[in-house]
């Protein structure tokens, strides 16, 4: 009757190994590190800057626990504070012996001291919030209205290419806010250019009225497409500011939509609110320029000769030197899109941007003229520019579509199409509310949190220990096993733990024994009634899950709303409130049957249990131990 097949028992035995395995980094703490990252994105890190960290470490006398890249970053471990300020500043030294333009970002971090076995198996612990690792918050508002005012200018560019290749006569386009005005002297090409205009700009809506003796056309962005334009708006911002946020060195920024119009950015470990500021409101631009091919701009690249006269020389990612003529032919404003992908013939990996109408006609003048010579795209950050892409002209290039390709990874194509179309910001941003948290309340908060969570689960122990007897006992080992899940689940998921969150773990403590004592009283009912110790244990489950399943789902529902409608603090709680709803309910129903019947099961002939005191109806006496 009370027995437990062998594969519960595997089940439970499996769920307890990876739960302790998932769980057990969070235990190590973390030790002082110093992060190195690029600058900028379109550089990489490899073994040679690696090497220059480990000797300019050697030579500065500092002697580090570990030097290892990791990603996008090479992370250097230290015993202690001290010695990673040292580190810092020798690794500061080496790297960007240019102060005023550094080519790496140099910051401090914590990592965790989880052993190479529990990193081997993608154990890591949960990452810390704002408020509990201290550093910067800020909302940022996007002007919306600033992103439509931007697409209507550059399809009143297009309108007028447009209607000039058709051969419709106009009086003059302007933009008036986020509406295209095209004025006529007849009806009859207003007419014409309405019907353009439906055909080939499915964005835009028009309508046709007299005025002052003319006829106007007044074409405005239809809502849907608004929405769109919005949407990409935001995306290519958040994109951007992933992007310079790298060079802060910040392991586990927050860059969320918050609501349609803002964007939260949470910076972790970062006190220097002037630099996040700096980083957050730079801008980058994008040329696109030829590439000086004469015989003395290929000495000046071999570096047997000076640059000629009208021509720079840049630098591209591998390092290789370009000398790129001075005249921009475009920029980053002819821009409209940049997406990866494939070339038709070849099938390597490219680029394919798209230009607005005054753009396409540049390109494809110029690309007629420059048949088999090469054309550099450039990418502008704080002044320095660096070549992203420099490939041959095949042939000319028409419809204001271009494709960038030349022995491409699929990864390098996608890393070109961010970098050219995340260069800039696609709307203006402004900073409206900023907030700062120190280290020191970060950890305060961190001991406030383990307190009550600890202290939480010791009085709710005890009460049950002494209240339940032995059935209290399994009822405590059940909610650490519950508590050890929840743990292991968000670290799992990589979730980021805050105060709210520490406050949802205390919570679901006391919601997680509630299974626990509707399972003991029915039980405790089952006994009062007469029934045999097995038959009431097994009644006192079975009865009581219709009971535990309703609460946990009307309480789960409630959760899910806060994390639907939530957001920051409140979905931080929700997120550990509804995870720890599912943890309690494997827990407190089929954990703790699990060692019930392990304990009770086996015994054919059991004579009582031990529940705690059983008050019986009958003349009020009161058992602890209930006979069969």
């Amino acid at each position: 009757m009370n027995r437990y097949p062998f594969w519960k028992y595997a089940i439970i035995l499996i769920a307890l190994v990876v739960g302790s395995l998932y769980a057990l980094p969070n235990l190590f703490g973390e030790t002082p590190a110093v992060q190195v990252s690029v600058a900028k994105s379109s550089l990489r890190l490899d073994t040679q800057t690696l090497s220059q960290v480990e000797d300019a470490l050697k030579a500065a006398g500092v002697t580090a626990d570990g030097i290892a890249l990791e990603g996008n970053s090479i992370k250097a471990r230290f015993a202690t504070p001290d010695i990673q300020l040292k580190a810092k500043d020798a690794i500061q030294k080496a790297l960007n012996p240019d102060a005023n333009d550094p080519t790496y970002v140099v910051a401090l971090n914590l990592l965790s001291r989880s052993p190479a076995w529990l990193t081997a198996l993608h154990a890591s612990p949960m990452y810390l919030g704002l408020d509990l690792r201290g550093g910067v918050h800020f909302m940022l508002q996007v002007d919306m209205q600033a992103a439509l005012s931007k697409r209507a200018e550059s399809l009143a560019g297009d309108l007028r290419t447009v209607l000039r290749e058709k051969n419709v006569r106009h009086s003059g386009i302007s933009r008036n806010g986020q509406t295209i005005e095209v004025r006529f002297h007849d009806t009859q090409t207003m007419d014409a250019a309405k019907a353009i205009l439906q055909d080939q700009f499915p964005e835009l809506t028009a309508v046709g009225e007299p005025d002052a003796g003319e006829f106007k056309l007044v074409a405005s962005i239809k809502p849907v497409s608004a929405k769109a334009i919005q949407d990409q708006a935001l995306k290519q911002n958040i994109t951007t500011l992933h992007n310079r946020i790298n060079e802060l060195g910040v392991a586990e920024p927050v860059i969320q939509q918050q609501g349609q119009d803002r964007i939260v950015v949470q910076l972790p470990g970062v006190q220097d609110t002037a630099k996040a500021k700096d980083i957050l409101g730079r801008t980058a631009t994008l040329e696109i320029r030829m590439v000086d091919e004469g015989s003395e701009a290929r000495a000046a690249e071999s570096g047997t000769g000076p640059v000629p006269f009208g021509s720079e020389r840049f630098l591209e990612r591998t390092g290789q030197p370009v000398i790129v003529k001075k005249q921009v032919i475009l920029t980053g404003d002819n821009l409209t899109d940049a997406q990866p992908g494939f070339d038709g013939q070849t099938q390597e990996a490219a680029v394919h941007l798209t230009l607005d109408a005054k753009g396409a006609r540049i390109f494809r003048d110029v690309t007629r003229e420059s048949v088999g010579k090469r054309m550099a795209i450039l990418l502008f950050e704080k002044g320095k520019g660096e070549v992203v892409t420099a490939p041959v002209i095949r042939s000319e290039i028409d419809g204001g579509r271009v494709q960038i390709s030349g022995h491409m990874t699929t990864m390098e194509a996608t890393d070109t199409a961010l970098l050219l179309r995340a260069g800039s910001l696609a709307a203006p941003m402004e900073i409206i509310e900023e907030r700062t948290i120190g280290p020191s309340l970060g950890a305060e908060n961190i001991a406030k949190g383990f307190n009550s969570v600890t202290w939480g689960f010791a009085a709710v122990a005890v009460f049950m220990c002494v209240y339940y007897l032995l059935f209290g006992v399994i009822s405590s080992v059940a909610l650490a096993f519950n508590l050890l899940l929840l743990v292991a689940v968000l670290s799992m998921l990589q979730a980021t733990l805050t105060l709210p969150g520490m406050a949802a773990m205390a919570l679901v403590l006391g919601m997680a024994i509630d299974a626990n004592v509707l399972i003991n009283e029915r039980v405790r009912e089952e006994l009062r009634n007469g029934a045999s110790p097995q038959a009431a244990i097994h009644a006192g489950y079975d009865r009581a899950w219709a009971t535990i399943i309703d609460s946990n789902v009307t309480t789960l529902i409630a959760g899910l709303a806060l994390l639907a409608f939530g957001s920051g603090p409140v979905r931080g709680f929700a997120v550990v409130h509804c995870l720890g709803i599912l943890t309690s309910m494997f827990s407190g129903v089929f954990f703790s049957r699990g060692i019930v019947n392990l304990w009770y099961g086996r015994q054919k002939k059991l004579k009582s249990v031990s529940i705690g005191t059983v008050w019986r109806p009958q003349g009020g006496v009161a058992l602890t131990q209930t006979e069969k």
